[in-house]
């Protein structure tokens, strides 16, 4: 990949996930040479610019001699580094490498093009620095985080590399690459931004799509498995509310639900309605579609923007002071998006109640063929509603907190890296528990044909549950099945499920 001026959600899954080598475009190479032209400027004269040549945050009215300025941004390096907790996954750190240089390339921060050029060369090396989850308060940016990103491109702090952990300087070394030693403004381009908010929330996003059009699977697999009615899916239902979400979430499962032969078979079945958790699939899911909708379009904007401080403007030979940094955008998405997530979950659980309970299903309880004796699926729904519970606390937003830092200089922060965090327990939550719905699901379809004659389900479940059962077999008495839906849960998250589906419903079509 090319990085230029554009960077789309699908370009960082493929580097960030799928190892896609990046190069910088030589139009970013002139921008960011017309910007550190402006700084070098400000170095040869006698002007006081914030972060040039003064000290940071409460500091900032302190000037700085020129013979000192590499020595003041080493320093603001080394000071800042000093975030807490386990190291970030390594996909996130590949986030944060790719976004910093990204928001560095569009030529608004004053750095040297070595520094963009060193966090590539890193980035497609798979050589990863380790960096600390806990420290950022989300508004002079990703302080913490960043500067543990930025420890490693001056050969200090620690890099993952080939599954090992070693210093900075001898995995430098390895790779012919040469530590920086930063200049005038670099230090602080490389720690005032968004990415560590904006890798968390990216992959957050990705891993929603996933776990967004599965739950919708799984409603339709458990439709099937309760033999529900698929009249509240119709088109022309469910337009006379049209909420783009709901509208695209009934489409899907009208697609998953097709030619299926267990609907007619109950059509006068004296049901009048089906439960929310069903009927209400378009509306519950569909609001969760139209905020990841929102999430998206907030990143598209983030991924197109410079986040640092001071800003420089070469058209006009400025270097502005503003707010670009600060992470609300992100942290207010972040906890949207954690709620809408979390209701996925909290939906399904019901649904796996429907299953379960013989009173609402007519099937046989906790799906097991031998009550009593054996417990069935019963502690599965327990699992989903531990997972529920977990959810809400989770769900609590970060964003409405602030702690004022840096002696009241910065006395909003936007908690946005707490809010990213915790966004993504949530979702790690909420695929287990959609794993659980299909588990359940898929034993219920066998429990309907047991009971009344066999008939194919909708073609995108029929296919979701023969991919199921290549990970978890039949319940046919009380076992130890917990390895068996761990390799569910990792078939759900790596998208095999949906695609399984969604292969089968294109296939069909075509």
């Amino acid at each position: 990949m090319i990085l230029d001026s554009i960077l789309t959600l699908s370009d960082f899954e493929r580097v960030v996930r799928g190892h896609e080598e990046v190069t910088l475009a030589p139009a970013a190479r002139e921008r960011i040479h017309l910007a550190r032209a402006v700084i070098e400027r400000i170095v040869d004269g006698t002007e006081a610019v914030y972060g040039v040549n003064t000290g940071f945050g409460k500091f900032a009215t302190i000037g700085i001699d020129r013979g000192q300025l590499e020595q003041l941004q080493h320093n603001l390096i080394v000071s800042h580094a000093i975030g807490m907790g386990a190291p970030l996954p390594a996909e996130v750190v590949r986030g944060m490498l790719l976004l910093r240089a990204q928001s560095l390339a569009l030529g608004h921060s004053g750095v040297r093009e070595e520094v963009v050029d060193l966090l590539l060369a890193l980035l497609n090396a798979g050589a990863h620095p380790v960096i600390p989850a806990q420290g950022s308060v989300g508004a002079s940016g990703d302080l913490a985080p960043l500067a543990h990103l930025a420890l490693a491109l001056i050969g200090r702090g620690e890099i993952e590399h080939a599954g090992q952990v070693r210093p900075a300087a001898d995995v430098l070394a390895e790779l012919n690459l040469t530590p920086l030693t930063l200049q005038a403004k670099e230090g602080l381009a490389l720690i005032n931004g968004t990415q560590l908010m904006g890798s968390l929330l990216a992959l957050s996003v990705l891993d929603a799509q996933t776990l967004l059009r599965t739950a919708n699977l799984a409603a339709a697999m458990t439709i099937e498995g309760m033999r529900g009615s698929h009249q509240p899916f119709r088109d022309d239902v469910v337009r006379l509310r049209p909420h783009p979400g709901a509208l695209e979430v009934a489409a899907e499962l009208r697609s998953h639900l097709r030619d299926s032969a267990i609907a007619p078979s109950h059509a006068d079945c004296g049901r009048v309605q089906d439960a929310y958790s069903l009927r209400a699939v378009p509306q519950v899911h569909g609001a969760t579609l139209d905020v990841l909708h929102h999430a998206e379009r907030v990143l598209a904007v983030e991924f197109a923007s410079v986040t640092d401080n001071p800003l420089v403007l070469p058209a006009t030979n400025e270097v502005i002071s503003g707010g670009n940094f600060h992470g609300q955008p992100l942290a207010l998405t972040a906890d949207a998006l954690t709620v809408a997530v979390a209701e996925l979950a909290s939906i399904s659980e019901r649904r796996c109640e429907q299953l379960l309970n013989p009173a609402l299903s007519g099937l046989p309880g906790f799906l097991t063929p031998q009550p009593g004796l054996s417990s069935g699926l019963m502690i599965a729904q327990y699992t989903a509603a531990a997972l529920v519970s977990e959810n809400k606390v989770l769900s609590h937003p970060a964003s409405v907190d602030s702690i004022p830092t840096s002696a009241n200089q910065e006395d909003h922060v936007s908690m946005g890296a707490h809010a990213c965090r915790k966004l993504r327990d949530v979702l790690d939550n909420s695929f287990a528990v959609i794993s659980i719905e299909l588990l359940c699901g898929a034993q219920a379809l066998e429990m309907q044909a047991m009971k009344f004659k066999p008939l194919a389900p909708g073609v995108g479940v029929g296919a979701a549950y023969t991919r199921i059962r290549q990970e978890v077999a039949t319940l046919d008495a009380d076992r130890y099945f917990k390895p068996e839906l761990d390799a569910l849960l990792k078939a759900v998250k790596s998208g095999a499920v949906i695609r399984a589906a969604t292969r089968t419903v294109a296939d069909l079509s075509v």
